[in-house]
């Protein structure tokens, strides 16, 4: 199982480079929307506790949740093609385990999304945000986790799927929602009842906490926290749910038609 394993998430690796206009797209798209949205609203974002911090700096680690959104979500996208193929169907008649398609897809994504966030996370000292090596590694733990939840989320959803115009509806109305009301555009504090009820029931607002904290608090601060070990157990119940949801929906057995008569 885990040859298997490591060879899926080798395909999905060497797909990826392979496709400099997907490299280039996962990217630029969460760039530009913080160059823009940062450069817009600076001058009149003020935080409830962070009024030192511009929008620009208080966007950036919502920026890095997006960028593994995109990179982690959209990389099930093969999944799909590769039924259409006809690959998933040679992968799934092979003596291998069911866990190792899973694994292996689940892994390729959180490689992708951890390829592109970790060099992101250097332009924090442009921002004028000290890191030290140790808030890097928290940091990158939040990054591991958030990654392993958008991607199995994403691969529970392909696998019902049969065309990529789908996957991408289901993405418009369900997922950017959840990355939306995360708190990554606008603080939790002061909004509305509904809307902060929203928000706190979340699995994404939590993931962000991990990155989030990490950002602007020393470990010896933050780790005697409350609030950042929920986050954390909340995190990782998402994480692992949604892998063990996509597991599950692996192992059912397609039902064909009923015989007629």
């Amino acid at each position: 199982m885990m040859r298997a394993t490591l060879t899926l998430t080798h395909r999905e690796l060497v797909r990826f480079f392979r496709q400099p206009h997907r490299v280039i797209g996962s990217l630029a798209q969460p760039l530009l929307i913080w160059a823009f949205l940062g450069g817009g609203f600076t001058a009149s974002f003020r935080a409830p506790g962070m009024e030192q911090l511009s929008y620009a700096e208080y966007f950036y680690p919502g920026v890095l949740l997006m960028l593994m959104l995109f990179s982690g979500i959209f990389s099930t996208i093969t999944l799909i093609e590769d039924r259409n193929q006809g690959l998933l169907q040679g992968v799934l008649v092979a003596p291998v385990a069911r866990m190792a398609i899973v694994l292996g897809k689940v892994a390729g994504g959180v490689a992708i999304s951890l390829v592109q966030a970790v060099p992101l996370l250097l332009a924090a000292p442009l921002l004028g945000i000290p890191l030290g090596w140790a808030e890097a590694g928290w940091i990158v733990w939040g990054f591991f986790l958030s990654c392993v939840g958008f991607t199995a989320l994403g691969f529970l959803i392909a696998w019902n799927m049969e065309s990529t115009a789908g996957f991408h509806a289901v993405m418009s109305v369900f997922l950017m929602p959840l990355w939306m009301l995360s708190g990554a555009l606008f603080p939790l504090e002061n909004s509305p009842a509904w809307l902060w009820g929203l928000m706190i029931v979340n699995p994404v607002t939590h993931a962000l906490t991990l990155i989030r904290t990490p950002l602007y608090h020393p470990p010896l601060e933050f780790l005697a926290s409350r609030d950042y070990w929920l986050a954390m157990t909340i995190t990782i119940v998402w994480a692992v749910g949604t892998l063990m949801l996509a597991l599950w929906r692996v192992n059912q057995v397609e039902r064909g038609a009923p015989p007629e008569g």
